[in-house]
């Protein structure tokens, strides 16, 4: 039987393994109103969901100074209503199949570490390595410090996320990534970034790691946009 093509996957939390897109919507124009930045109208949306987040920084007319207090006001937001949102369909399975293949599995967020395991319920076990509360621009540090800390090379590892800035992280830590189609940005804005995966489902994320080599840069193994609507031994990465 052959190794897996990667050791450790890495994941993203929000819009790629929760489904919080829609809190994210309702909870934003408020913290528009206390931090005085532009309202998203609705029909900005799916604008907003092509662009990376530098530019929707500078389309909200946001100053880098106010970054971290919403970032913080954010975080608070989500721990209060963590309860109201769930994993999406197919994740749990998929979790429970990857670390029944041998393969570590870690998180990179910037959400909180204690509110990602109060999401993650049960399958918080099938984490060893997290990486969290990294700053809005601040993931490729923390990745880079992730993989360092599980002892392997950067090729060795696949971060799986949901926005363009994350495919920017792995870049800038050396390894693979995999764009989700399902989460906050559009399947044509990550397209167009050339992932070395661009999964339409939970499940080819399973397909694809524990069977498949990696592809060469660029080159995508799916490319259908699909319509989908922490545990006590885990080591721990503290990055100044």
């Amino acid at each position: 039987m052959s190794l897996p093509p990667y050791r450790l996957v890495v994941f993203d939390f929000d819009g790629t393994l929760a489904d919080s897109f829609p809190w994210f919507a309702g909870v934003i124009n408020g913290v528009a109103d206390r931090y005085g930045f532009a309202r998203i109208a609705e029909h900005e949306t799916e604008t907003l969901r092509g662009m990376d987040a530098r530019g929707i920084v500078r389309h909200l007319g946001i100053p880098a100074w106010k970054l971290p207090l919403i970032t913080r006001h954010m975080h608070r937001l989500a721990a209060r209503d963590i309860g109201g949102i769930r994993l999406f369909p197919g994740v749990p399975d998929l979790l429970a199949d990857l670390d029944g293949a041998g393969l570590r599995l870690g998180i990179a967020s910037s959400n909180r570490e204690a509110t990602i395991r109060r999401a993650l319920g049960p399958a918080a076990r099938h984490f060893t390595h997290y990486t969290c509360g990294a700053s809005l621009f601040g993931k490729a540090r923390r990745l880079r410090a992730l993989i360092r800390d599980a002892s392997l090379a950067p090729s060795a590892a696949l971060y799986v996320g949901d926005e363009i800035r994350d495919h920017q992280a792995a870049t800038e830590a050396g390894c693979a990534f995999g764009a989700v189609t399902w989460g906050y940005t559009r399947a044509d804005a990550l397209a167009a970034r050339t992932p070395e995966h661009l999964f339409a489902d939970p499940a080819a994320i399973g397909r694809t790691v524990v069977s498949t080599p990696p592809q060469g840069i660029g080159k995508c193994t799916a490319l259908r946009p699909a319509g989908l609507p922490i545990a006590p031994s885990a080591r721990h990465v503290n990055v100044r």
